[in-house]
């Protein structure tokens, strides 16, 4: 299967919440009735105040996955300095898991910060998203356990970063 990597696209932004729903929610990470399902979902905020980013079906042109990018110093931006880039909620559809999506998002995004002329990136995930963490180390992102942090108790993040 052939993926493109490109910004979102209105058609699309649907499609994009639903799968980011379906990932967090899905796979644990998320509780359905928490207030974060709603920015999950709302994949037309996030292409509006920072940058979407979908993979698709190249010859389908279906969505398979998303991730959001954000200068660091942004609204959307929770850990990142102004000199960095960060991703936000990765999400790749359970019928394209194993495939390369994730991969190709991460990358994606690397390319974006450096088309920018930022010095890296560092964004935050959860200690349970281990298959994202493989996603992370292969792409050469390194742990950087000084950064970690919690938005509130009971929710703790780890950071990876990686300069250029």
């Amino acid at each position: 299967m052939d993926i493109a990597i490109r910004p979102a696209r209105a058609e699309e932004l649907e499609d994009a919440g639903r799968i980011t729903v379906e990932a967090f929610v899905g796979d644990g990470h998320t509780s359905p009735e928490s207030d974060y399902v709603h920015l999950l979902r709302d994949a037309a905020r996030r292409a509006r105040e920072a940058e979407l980013l979908v993979a698709v079906d190249a010859a389908e042109g279906r969505v398979l996955g998303c991730v959001t990018f954000a200068v660091g110093g942004t609204g959307w931006a929770d850990i990142a300095t102004p000199e960095e880039g960060e991703i936000r909620m990765l999400a790749t559809s359970a019928a394209a898991r194993g495939r390369g999506v994730g991969e190709a998002l991460v990358r994606a995004a690397l390319a974006r910060s450096r088309e920018l002329g930022l010095a890296g990136m560092a964004f935050s995930t959860r200690p349970e998203m281990t298959a994202a963490h493989r996603i992370y180390q292969r792409v050469g992102f390194r742990r950087s356990p000084d950064r970690d942090w919690s938005p509130y108790p009971g929710v703790d993040l780890m950071v990876y970063s990686l300069a250029f």
